[in-house]
């Protein structure tokens, strides 16, 4: 074990002088994130925002009720909205000449048909141009008429009880006045699918994931053709523990690779994932993923030139796969193959833990990961060893 500590001690300052590792692993997925984020960030907004707009209204009802509705509309927090009173006559007319939203009509008797149960009608009139906000303010009024109704149905219910006609009214009168009109919030819901912003920093991780692992297992074929691998297993070091601190070295670089590009992306993007137990579990089931595929890169080819080129092959190919850039949609076979991907798992588990999840929640993804980690750790052992055959 002092063994293994001292070798991975060494590579790591090794792997730390090396320019290139923080290029690769941190510079150039950096750079990319904010050319992706400038390029495409605006398409993940949670939604367009929502104009001012102003709803004409003509008022006939004398009663309070009609004022109601007016107040909801000006006071709900989903929309800015201004009421600009007119003649009940004029209502249309202004509303289609003068580029309003919204016309209401609130009738005469509009109040006495509420608190007596009776059908209340209100005249609603859509501005010139059709909007989102027109949409909006529409489902506003008929849920404020919706309570207001349900108001007059206590008043028919005190009617039927044998109540006195005026006793019902201020009965159903007094319900209306205490009922909470529109309470609205915004909220997200946790659709365990990360926003756009978000998965683009995700992704960008899990894609140089792939490429800085294999700083520290393709070091082990640079030795190899220097010489220094021949003379570190002349001394009294176990085999195994040279291949064994060049796959720890190389873990521990993705994992705290990902580690900075994620803290990075939540603090200059703006974006989050969720508990952090659950992000670091998932960044090292990821790093521990990678590296087991560094195992096969490092024993089908001859040198480490080939060794770089043969991981960014791979490196492309599963960030692309797992949606580093877009996410990728498939049926049938092709989208278990997809599932299979450990970028694509990292991702989805990043995805649920921002929407709340727990360990629990990420089993899944943390179980592709370690069966992917698995099969290639021990795939890699029935492969030739191309570099020892030189």
């Amino acid at each position: 074990m002092n063994a293994l500590t001292a070798l991975v001690a060494n590579d790591l300052k090794q792997r730390l002088r090396d320019k290139s590792v923080l290029i690769f692993g941190l510079l150039v997925p950096l750079a990319l994130m904010t050319v992706l984020n400038l390029a495409f960030g605006g398409l993940g907004d949670d939604g367009p925002a929502l104009k001012p707009v102003t709803v004409i209204a003509g008022v006939e009802d004398e009663g309070p009720l009609g004022d109601v509705v007016l107040e909801s509309l000006v006071s709900s927090p989903a929309l800015e909205v201004s009421v600009q009173r007119v003649a009940p006559g004029d209502v249309a007319r202004t509303t289609l000449d003068g580029g309003s939203s919204l016309g209401i009509v609130i009738p005469q008797g509009f109040t006495e048909s509420l608190t007596t149960g009776s059908a209340a009608t209100l005249q609603l009139t859509r501005g010139s141009s059709p909007s989102l906000e027109t949409d909006v303010l529409i489902s506003v009024v008929k849920e404020i008429v919706k309570e207001l109704h349900a108001a007059s149905l206590t008043g028919a219910a005190g009617r039927i009880a044998g109540l006195s006609p005026a006793a019902a009214s201020d009965i159903a009168r007094s319900t209306a006045a205490a009922l909470p009109l529109m309470a609205l919030k915004e909220a997200t819901a946790p659709t365990e699918q990360l926003p756009l912003r978000a998965s683009l920093v995700a992704g960008q991780t899990g894609l140089f994931l792939l490429f800085t692992v294999g700083f520290g297992v393709v070091g082990l074929l640079v030795e190899k053709e220097q010489g220094t691998f021949a003379r570190i297993r002349s001394v009294a070091v176990p085999p195994w523990t040279i291949t064994a601190s060049k796959a720890v070295v190389g873990f521990l670089l993705g994992a705290a690779a990902s580690t900075v590009l994620l803290t990075s992306g939540m603090v200059f993007f703006g974006v989050a994932f969720g508990s952090p137990v659950v992000v670091g579990l998932l960044v090292m089931s990821a790093a521990a993923a990678a590296t087991s595929l560094t195992f096969i890169v490092v024993r089908l080819v001859r040198s480490a030139e080939q060794a770089n080129v043969a991981q960014s092959i791979i490196a492309m190919v599963l960030g692309i796969a797992g949606g580093a850039f877009f996410p990728l949609q498939s049926t049938g076979f092709l989208a278990t193959v997809l599932e299979l991907n450990p970028v694509g798992a990292f991702i989805r588990g990043l995805g649920i833990s921002a929407g709340g999840g727990g360990i629990g929640d990420v089993l899944g993804p943390l179980g592709v990961m370690w069966i992917f980690a698995a099969a290639c750790t021990l795939l890699s052992r029935f492969i030739p060893d191309r570099s020892a055959a030189q």
